[in-house]
């Protein structure tokens, strides 16, 4: 499985590679949405795990893009920034799924259960 980590904080995408590190036969790290945008043409990764507040371009903008462009992609938001709002916003952009910072570990439900 290839995993796209999104995510402006390096401490923070090393350690969401920790916990996603058992499931995945590849991991891509991004810096910004641009990045993610960009990279995720070139590599078509199983699943994304999207910052959304993120310099350059933000999570729920790259989202919109990846998914008019890719249909089918697989986001889920990952954010410290649990409200209502963004999650609405998240699934409006077509994220699938939308985790807190604060609950990591759900990260493994959703990767290992809807593989």
């Amino acid at each position: 499985m290839t995993i796209m980590i999104v995510e402006d904080n390096t401490a923070m995408r090393k350690t969401i590679r920790g916990i996603v590190a058992a499931k995945t036969d590849t991991v891509i790290e991004c810096s910004n949405g641009e990045e993610a945008v960009n990279a995720f043409g070139d590599h078509h990764p199983d699943w994304v795990l999207m910052d959304i507040n993120m310099p350059v371009l933000d999570g729920i903008s790259a989202t919109k893009r990846i998914t008019a462009a890719h249909p089918t992609a697989r986001i889920v938001m990952v954010s410290d920034s649990d409200t209502e709002s963004f999650r609405s916003a998240s699934a409006a952009a077509g994220a699938c799924g939308y985790v807190s910072k604060e609950n990591l570990f759900e990260l493994q439900t959703v990767l290992y259960y809807h593989s």
